[in-house]
């Protein structure tokens, strides 16, 4: 495997320093942002503009104790609940308990949640919730928190934000991270942004599948950079499949929140019956794959692509007041929710997997942090809770901007050791003499100077995913996607990677190959991963999580 994507003389490329380097303008990447000191010098980069990401599309809320009736063990217990043996316990205890204070930042921030009192947030239940606790702005919660914290990233004279900047590879020396290698779109050159401390908040690779309601910068590029780089994965193989998701021929990505069930919303089937107490107990709020599984099941006994989700109940004033703009955008596709039912289907929506670290955000990388979607910390287990995942980035968003403020204050303490103009050739003359660095550049010398078709690569690879690797596995199924996606990599090996769609396609096809690598591994059942050959959880073979990191067995 090719340790750094392109070829490239880090003597000959423009580049600079920063004390800090954040990958990503989500949630995750804009609040690490402003939890760091305003002494110390940040710069956000972004592969697109800095208002596109996953956190923009989340409808539903945020998870946090704050009724009379509810308490941080409740959100505990239910989390653990829904990650079916598989969640870290310290680092859901951490999630649970700093939760409120993170909230209460927002709201000094000015983000506008709805209410039901004057000086009491409205609360919603959402699935497999115990009590409610899903803080929500309309059904547009992830843009209206966004969209305070950019404005007040904007105010900061120490953060600088950095649009269109693809992320290519992380720079290290040994395990020691020192900086970020880069693609300038607007300018079309490459260059080098150093810094002792980068922080990875790139997202998911939901668009490693055909039908998903990620954007689509949401290729995975920030944990394929890691896998390069050494750092561990964990738990790829748990793909979380949201169950209610527009099924409508101009529209398969638009999603239906599942607060609409919170608020009573029953499934049907296309014959009109009620399906889901015929799975669990909980019904329509039982956790997201088991009621993904369900619909998957329904769609196959009525031969059907959907079913409806029905919240006719509901009068139409208060429909418009509780979910604007899921109510407008069904109505554009000719579906008044008051009066139709919602053709729906499951797709792909969240990854549980991602770059391991621990409750602080560090990685096994020194000075390499991550957190949000694309980082893993054991809080979601096999299947995430609703309306934790905002919250997750958030509360470690927080811990890595205090960590990264302590390092840098007492690095900063000792006399020349933090020296920008040092650092960067110290940097590149290792990096000139890294082993690993000059045998990437021999390999390129091989490649051929022939052009695939990476669009249709990777539409090929998103088809096959879904097919394959997605709500229902089997083993037959798997080895034949990693056939394939080995091809594709063979092919990729072979050309010298230069347009930005090569780059991004190499990073799709790495991953894949782990996901499907993890789910042939983990013979069993557990969580967002099932396989119809082995259909039940085995918690004394399987009750652990799966490890990738570069260079190791494949078992």
């Amino acid at each position: 495997m090719k340790r750094y994507l392109i070829d490239f003389e880090p003597d000959k490329l423009e580049s600079e320093y920063h004390d800090v380097v954040i990958i990503g303008s989500g949630i995750a990447g804009v609040y690490t942002a402003l939890e760091i000191s305003e002494d110390i010098d940040v710069l956000i980069v972004t592969k697109e503009t800095i208002d596109i990401s996953n956190s923009v599309l989340a409808q539903g809320g945020i998870a946090v104790s704050l009724d009379k009736g509810d308490s941080p063990e409740l959100h505990f217990k239910d989390t653990l609940y829904a990650g079916a043996g598989l969640c870290d316990q310290q680092a859901v205890w951490v999630l649970v308990n700093e939760a409120a204070k993170n909230i209460e930042k927002l709201c000094e921030f000015g983000v506008n949640f709805d209410k039901k009192g004057p000086d009491e947030l409205a609360l919603s239940r959402e699935g497999a919730h115990s009590k409610n606790r899903i803080i929500h702005a309309g059904d547009t919660t992830g843009k209206e928190v966004l969209d305070k914290l950019i404005s007040v990233v904007k105010t900061r004279d120490n953060i600088k934000i950095r649009e269109r900047h693809y992320a290519i590879d992380l720079i290290t020396i040994k395990d020691e991270c020192r900086g970020l290698l880069v693609y300038d779109e607007d300018r079309q050159r490459y260059k080098i942004l150093f810094s002792k401390l980068v922080v990875c908040a790139t997202g998911g690779y939901g668009q490693l599948y055909s039908h998903t309601t990620n954007p689509e910068v949401a290729t995975g590029d920030g944990v394929a950079i890691s896998y390069r780089a050494g750092a561990e994965l964990m738990d790829l193989e748990f793909v979380q499949f949201h169950p209610t998701i527009l099924y409508h021929e101009k529209n398969k990505s638009f999603l239906i929140s599942e607060a609409v069930r919170g608020e009573g919303a029953i499934l049907r089937n296309i014959h009109g019956k009620r399906f889901m107490p015929d799975y669990h107990e909980l019904n329509e709020l039982a956790p997201r794959d088991v009621v993904s599984r369900a619909i998957f099941e329904e769609m196959k006994k009525t031969r059907s692509d959907y079913v409806y989700l029905d919240i006719t109940f509901k009068d139409r004033q208060y429909l418009e007041t509780r979910f604007p703009n899921i109510f407008k955008t069904c109505l554009e596709y000719g579906i008044d929710i008051s009066k139709d039912y919602i053709p729906v289907a499951p797709g792909e929506h969240y990854c549980m997997g991602g770059i391991k670290t621990d409750p602080e955000g560090r990685t096994n990388i020194k000075g390499f942090y991550a957190c949000g979607e694309a980082a893993c910390n054991g809080i979601h287990g096999a299947n995430r809770l609703a309306s934790n995942s905002l919250l997750e980035g958030l509360v470690f968003g927080s811990r890595i901007g205090n960590e990264i403020t302590r390092l840098i204050f007492k690095q900063k303490s000792m006399p020349d050791n933090f020296y920008a103009g040092r650092f960067i050739s110290d940097t590149i003359e290792m990096l000139q003499q890294e082993k690993e660095f000059i045998i990437c550049k021999d390999l390129h010398k091989h490649v051929s100077n022939k052009k695939l078709d990476a669009e249709k690569m990777k539409k090929d690879l998103q088809e096959m995913m879904t097919l394959k690797v997605g709500i229902v596995r089997d083993g037959q199924g798997l080895q034949e996607a990693k056939q394939m996606v080995e091809q594709m990599e063979q092919s990729l090996d072979s050309i010298k990677c230069e347009s930005m769609n090569e780059i991004e396609l190499s990073n799709m096809v790495l991953l894949s190959k782990l996901v499907i690598e993890s789910a042939l591994e983990r013979k069993e059942s557990r969580g967002a991963h099932f396989r119809a050959d082995y259909s039940s959880a085995d918690d004394i073979n399987w009750n652990r999580h799966i490890i990738k990191k570069r260079g190791d067995r494949i078992v």
